[in-house]
């Protein structure tokens, strides 16, 4: 098996850096995705069904994520419910992603004199 390269899928699409980031602190279920993304965002962004279903679906056909075979406690869980995690290919995409992120603000402040070098 050949190793992807991370810079490959970038930049990110938006709804798919939300999901791999709410991923990013362990495995959640697709609901949780959502209200994830809207708390983090304070309620800037909203991922609705089928926009992040559909985001799952291509992420999952990328090998970012996987669909998780663990499942916490019967009293805690519904049996409908899917839980995503990270793959490591997600994981280092994820991480590529934020730091193209990181270059792209430091140049925007030193276009706008905000920083120095």
């Amino acid at each position: 098996m050949t190793e992807t390269n991370p810079q490959k899928f970038l930049p990110l699409k938006s709804q798919w850096f939300q999901v791999l980031l709410s991923l990013a602190g362990g495995e959640q279920h697709g609901y949780g995705i959502m209200q994830e993304v809207l708390n983090r965002t304070t309620g800037k962004v909203r991922l609705w069904p089928a926009t992040l279903y559909g985001s799952i679906k291509r992420l999952i056909e990328a090998e970012l994520i996987e669909e998780s075979d663990e499942r916490p406690a019967p009293e805690f869980d519904d049996a409908r419910r899917r839980y995503y995690r990270l793959t490591p290919l997600g994981r280092r995409v994820l991480g590529a992603e934020c730091d193209r992120l990181q270059e792209l603000v430091r140049t925007i402040r030193m276009k706008q004199g905000m920083v120095t070098e």
